[in-house]
């Protein structure tokens, strides 16, 4: 018996496999192709070839599994269908047994706010409002220990959302001088979490979590994302300088959907993460990644 984990080449899920691994867990990972395959088989995890859309794969590999993390989308127009489909299969494998079934979502989900809290109520940009009855399914599902994780803004190792930012198009701030365009005026809070700090927690819901449970998954550090692009800014040697964009200009660099989604003003602590499963997120704060870590270049 093994966990079943589905994205464990992605940026979460990797970090789900190495965090498992070691911990001397036994994985089966499901890949779309014997390349993944090959390098996944490097970190001792067992590798099944196939879709997380193929119905009766999903369901007898969460039957003979010890449980199921599920940290796999395709970041597209799909997304809906294909967690909808997974979640159907993977339920047809679990329900009733008791096994521990850990689903992701995302802070987006809950729109504004400068205290989110699991009972905070959703209210998604359109982007992710797909979400709202699939976790609800998920929640509800009969004898299965659910759980659903909302990472914020996840970073570390040079990759995620923050690279976009250090990768930003350089424009002519008020002086003239280059600099680093953000999202927005820049007086929008993102809630941020490191990437290993995020895996401990799948980890941890796994293990420890109620039926039914749902966790923020924020470190509790909430830069504006002013903050956000002047550290960026520092990282690539434009001295903190940055300029500003309308919400037209966002909607043109990052599409309608995506600009709208990093347009909104979040903060939280995910404290209820830590009193409930003694969950420590002890990694670097996002500003200073990109000051000085894995996002300068």
């Amino acid at each position: 018996m093994a966990i079943f984990l589905t994205g464990a080449t992605g940026y979460i899920g990797s970090a789900v496999l190495r965090q498992l691994r070691a911990q001397g867990r036994d994985v089966v990972a499901l890949v779309r192709s014997e390349e993944k395959a090959a390098e996944l088989q490097q970190t001792g995890a067992h590798t099944v070839l196939g879709s997380v859309t193929d119905r009766e794969l999903v369901t007898k590999l969460a039957l003979d599994s010890d449980g199921v993390i599920h940290t796999a989308s395709p970041g597209d127009d799909s997304s809906a269908a294909t967690d909808d489909t997974f979640v159907s299969a993977v339920f047809a494998g679990l329900e009733g047994s008791d096994k521990p079934y850990v689903h992701t979502g995302g802070i987006w989900i809950f729109g504004n706010g400068s205290d989110l809290t699991e009972r905070t109520p959703f209210d998604p940009p359109a982007l992710t409002s797909w979400r709202v009855p699939i976790e609800a399914r998920v929640r509800s599902a009969a004898g299965v220990k659910t759980t659903i994780i909302a990472p914020g803004i996840v970073f570390g190792h040079g990759a995620g959302i923050p690279a976009l930012v250090a990768g930003a198009p350089r424009r002519s701030d008020a002086s003239g001088d280059p600099a680093l365009q953000i999202v927005g005026s820049g007086s929008q809070h993102w809630t941020t979490v490191f990437v290993e700090d995020l895996a401990e927690l799948y980890v941890l819901a796994f293990d420890l979590a109620d039926a039914g449970s749902y966790y923020i998954g924020a470190s509790g550090e909430n830069p504006t994302v002013r903050e956000i692009g002047e550290a960026a800014s520092v990282g690539v040697g434009l001295e903190g300088r940055v300029a500003p964009t309308s919400i037209e200009q966002v909607h043109a660099w990052l599409g309608e959907g995506f600009g709208d989604a990093l347009l909104l003003d979040q903060q939280a602590t995910g404290s209820a993460a830590r009193i409930d499963l003694g969950w420590e997120p002890n990694g670097p704060t996002l500003l200073d990644e990109l000051r000085s870590g894995s996002y300068v270049g």
